[in-house]
């Protein structure tokens, strides 16, 4: 899989975290069997429970070897569990959030693919169909996004795991859609796990973009999203974190021009690795 990293202006390769299980779950007739149980919340609380643990701990050096983790980025702490870990905190000054006025920055380290919404309120991600109502929930008010974009921050298991407010302002409403837990990379193609997926939803009203949708997805063995509940928010403060597995943070927006290197890129079918905190489009107004 070929991802665009703006700082260096170069591709890289990177390596599905699984991807031999997830092969087998997803394209095998037989593992086709058991994706019921795979992508069901009870396997993910078994799994988060495990990794609770104190010997979970024992697994730490390997993943970090595995995953060409930068450890110098993170806090130094002698960690209790393998889900402390991975929720682990950033070092202060590691990612500085863009302060300027009118700038919407990332909300996670991850990797970002924009796609247009049409006057249909209609999507094409990864080759499915989506509508607005179909990720915001049936009973959603679409019309606020008519015309404007989805912003897609995959997370890999190699990133840092919190993820943040893109600009000021404060929340209008919360809501919970319970659902499956298919993992979001591009092997469960397939399936429309915006849709089929545990998220939480979020309504902003931001001082710079008006209305944003904010959308966290569970994902294979990601059950868990802890939101801070905060309902009034500063650019770059932590929203929540997701405990082990990659996830999805979606955002749809409609006053912004994006930066121009992300949508080359998008354009492109290509993901562009983005930061929390960076700088990644304008506000139009």
């Amino acid at each position: 899989m070929k991802i665009y990293d703006r700082r260096t202006k170069e591709y890289e390769e990177i390596v599905q975290f699984g991807a031999g299980k997830l092969d087998f779950l997803y394209n095998n007739p037989f593992g086709r069997l058991f994706l019921g149980l795979a992508v069901s919340p009870l396997v993910s609380n078994i799994y988060a429970s495990s990794n609770s643990r104190k010997s979970s701990v024992k697994k730490i050096p390997s993943f970090i070897s595995e995953n060409n983790i930068d450890m110098s980025d993170y806090e130094e702490k002698e960690y209790e569990s393998f889900n402390d870990f991975f929720t682990r905190k950033i070092k202060p000054g590691k990612r500085p959030v863009d302060m300027t006025s009118g700038v919407l920055v990332s909300p996670a380290d991850s990797k970002l693919l924009v796609y247009e919404i049409n006057e249909n309120t209609e999507m094409n991600v990864k080759g499915r169909t989506y509508t607005v109502s179909e990720i915001l929930g049936e009973d959603s008010d679409c019309a606020a996004f008519r015309g404007g974009y989805a912003l897609v921050f995959r997370l890999t298991v190699d990133d840092y795991h919190r993820f943040g407010f893109p600009d000021s302002g404060r929340v209008v409403s919360r809501k919970k859609i319970k659902g499956k837990l298919h993992t979001v990379s591009p092997v469960s193609r397939n399936h429309k796990i915006y849709q089929e997926n545990t998220r939480n939803v979020c309504i902003l009203n931001t001082d710079n973009f008006g209305t944003i949708a904010y959308i966290e997805v569970g994902a294979m063995l990601v059950g868990r999203i802890k939101d801070h509940g905060n309902d009034v928010f500063a650019k770059g403060q932590e929203k929540g974190y997701f405990e082990p597995g990659g996830s999805t943070v979606i955002m749809l927006v409609k006053d912004i021009k994006m930066d121009e290197d992300i949508m080359k890129q998008s354009v492109s079918g290509i993901e562009t690795k983005v930061r929390y905190g960076e700088r990644i489009g304008e506000s139009l107004c």
